[in-house]
């Protein structure tokens, strides 16, 4: 395990601090520094998306909207132009696949309206016949791997016997015949199969917020392997084989705070280590597809780099680097290591694909992911380390509108700035390309995402640092970057906004009820109002990692743990609010429930407090349908504006295909009324 992650929605307030310009600008290809981005092109389907190549490297693959709705084409490598359509979904579009070995099949997994339980499906590309290889009502799909040895068959988990817990089949994706080969009656969170498709490891938290991991005995049984206490369970995780499949690559915090690359002989338990950060810890790693060596480890602390493991490749990754700006990612490989598809990531522009071919040495420019945003002028991200009270390094993140930064970064006057605020909590911001920096940037905001205490990615030490500190300690590292963001006359005091989503929206209500005259308003999306709550609705194929939630959140299961939650909840002091909210959910959310925004809708209502309350029927976890990701933005832009001051975008037709409902607080936001009554008619 890696980490349990993330999501998003948004607020509202009564007093409004500044003239709004209104533009019904439907279009933003200009390349005027002034002109407002249409929320389309910022939010809607990229172009082109998740470009892979087959293993043989004949073909390639990407994810392309088809009437508004992603879906894989497939083209061979030299003439994209034949891009066959291979899927036809209609309405939530496809976000994850992958090919099989054959050469011949690829694969996606899908969910309804953002339950989250997932279902498997495979395209035989001769035939074009897509079958569903997990058809089974309210039951959730992992993938776990495919093998080049069995390149017809898929190893798929299902909670189908018990919603807890995932047993492990074997389905052949031609056939669609499923065998079981593990059933989990341990109540492990994850196994590890090798090529042959043998089960050789497992993972099972314990009641103390520990990790451990066991080896397959060969008589049907258990032993346990290696133990990961509490402390190390958020940055030491196992990663995949190697050739030999006795030895295992790990990420490990244990001994040391950042996470290294280490090499894990599984006869002995001795342990190799391969490269480290003192800063950063492991952020990825690339391995050769056919042998499995480890050739190169990540490491983010403000910037990605890359440290070289094997110098087969370090002309080709000097090579690269210095064709594009940007930070470099091999995003898919053919299985010779012939052929790669690299993407450049950049902070003020689209991402940059190329196809390079090793033995020529050359890289040739395929497309980027967004063609509308090409010669737009875009802001740059800054990256900084704001301290914190206690003096921990916070690595953080701000976009300042275009024309308004002098040398040092700092804008030419104070701005109203968003306080954005990442979801996780065990996540972290990076440096990039942030759709939501883009926007509200192109709006007049300062924008702000701040590394607090629990994110992940900065050693254990500042990841622990973070227990049991939601609303508290992790909440002043947010009020410390406001200060220092005013400190530095980036942010003016009276027009600052905070906003984000999961445990970002908990944020958001934190900030309005914990330290209400911060903020001038708030927009929460998805986030969980109740601890308590919160915990006792989580899905149940959680509970075998429940425990990280207990040791890390709070102990629900004791009077005494109730009471601690009950203080860390903004549910129980709604009373305190004094500024504007708005909230947003998807209805089939099965990681927060629908009820944490509705408790503290009616508790507001109850007290006469304002709050607009966005509801979508078709979503989960954040919003997946760019017409409801539309939607949702064009409500905050308007709600942003009146009270911050910002530049808005009237609403215009961006409600149209959206299931976007207000059960609360219409009238709160200006332009919303009539956008709904002119939705309803279209």
């Amino acid at each position: 395990m890696k980490c349990l992650l993330t999501s998003l929605i948004l607020l509202i307030i009564l007093i409004s601090y500044g003239s709004a310009e209104i533009s019904n600008i439907s279009n933003s290809g200009t390349g005027n520094e002034n002109s407002l981005i249409h929320r389309e092109v910022i939010f809607g389907n990229p172009d082109r998306s998740n470009i892979l190549l087959s293993p043989d490297g004949a073909r390639i693959s990407y994810l392309a909207p088809i009437n508004g709705v992603l879906n894989v084409r497939v083209a061979p490598v030299d003439d994209l132009e034949n891009a066959k359509l291979i899927t036809n979904d209609t309405y939530r579009g496809i976000r994850t696949y992958g090919w099989s070995y054959t050469n011949n099949h690829v694969i996606y997994r899908q969910d309804m309206n953002g339950d989250e339980n997932w279902r498997v499906y495979v395209v035989n590309l001769t035939s074009g016949i897509v079958k569903d290889l997990t058809p089974f009502e309210k039951v959730q799909a992992q993938l776990y791997t495919n093998s080049r040895k069995f390149p017809k068959e898929l190893i798929v988990g299902l909670n189908k016997r018990d919603p807890r817990y995932h047993d492990l089949y074997r389905i052949n994706i031609e056939t669609g015949n499923i065998t079981l080969m593990q059933n989990n009656s341990e109540g492990f969170s994850t196994y590890r199969v090798d090529e042959n498709y043998s089960i050789r490891l497992a993972q099972k938290m314990t009641t103390d917020g520990g990790n451990e991991i066991y080896k397959a005995n060969g008589k049907g049984g258990w032993d346990l392997f290696l133990e990961i206490p509490m402390e190390d369970v958020l940055t030491t995780y196992m990663l995949g084989f190697n050739q030999t499949e006795r030895s295992i690559y790990l990420a490990d915090s244990r001994g040391r705070n950042a996470a290294g690359l280490f090499l894990l002989d599984l006869d002995t338990g001795r342990e190799s280590l391969l490269t480290q950060d003192p800063k950063a810890d492991l952020d990825g790693m690339i391995m050769h597809y056919a042998k499995r060596d480890a050739q190169a480890a990540a490491f983010t602390y403000e910037r990605r780099n890359w440290k070289i493991l094997d110098n087969s490749i370090a002309g080709d990754l000097e090579y690269l680097k210095n064709l594009e700006d940007g930070d470099v990612e091999i995003v898919s490989r053919s299985l010779d290591d012939r052929f790669w598809i690299v993407a450049y990531l950049m902070d003020n522009g689209p991402v940059q694909y190329y196809y390079y071919d090793r033995i020529k040495g050359q890289a040739k420019f395929l497309f980027t992911n967004r063609k509308g945003l090409e010669g737009i002028p875009l802001a740059k991200m800054h990256p900084v380390i704001i301290k914190s009270r206690d003096n921990l390094d916070m690595v953080s993140y701000y976009t300042l509108p275009l024309n308004n930064s002098r040398d040092d970064g700092t804008p030419n006057k104070p701005l109203p700035m968003i306080l954005y605020v990442h979801g996780g909590p065990w996540d972290r911001d990076e440096w990039g390309y942030n759709p939501v920096h883009q926007w509200l940037a192109n709006r007049g905001y300062a924008v702000l995402s701040v590394n607090f205490r629990g994110s992940t990615g900065f050693g254990k030490n500042f990841t622990d640092a973070g227990n049991k500190e939601w609303g508290n300690k992790m909440q002043d590292d947010l009020i410390d970057a406001v200060n220092w963001s005013i400190n530095k006359g980036i942010a003016d005091p009276k027009k600052i906004g905070i906003m984000g989503g999961s445990y970002g929206g908990y944020a958001t209500l934190a900030g309005l009820t914990f330290t209400p005259e911060t903020f001038a308003c708030g927009v929460d999306i998805v986030g969980p109002s109740n601890l308590i709550t919160l915990m006792e609705t989580m899905p149940p194929y959680w509970q075998p990692e429940f425990e990280l939630y207990l040791t890390r959140v709070g102990d629900n299961r004791t009077e005494e743990g109730r009471s601690f939650l009950t203080t860390r909840s903004p549910l129980f002091f709604v009373d305190r609010i004094e500024r504007p909210l708005l909230i947003g959910h998807g209805a089939n959310d099965p990681r927060v429930n629908e009820n944490e925004s509705e408790q503290i809708v009616q508790e507001m209502l109850a007290k006469r407090v304002p709050v607009t309350y966005v509801l979508y029927s078709d979503e989960g976890h954040g919003f997946v349908r760019p017409e409801n990701k539309i939607s949702f933005y064009a409500v905050a832009e308007a709600f942003l504006s009146q009270h911050l001051g910002g530049r808005f975008q009237s609403i215009g037709n961006d409600f149209n295909g959206s299931t976007i409902t207000v059960p609360v607080g219409v009238e709160y936001v200006p332009g919303l009324a009539d956008s709904l009554r002119d939705s309803l008619r279209s």
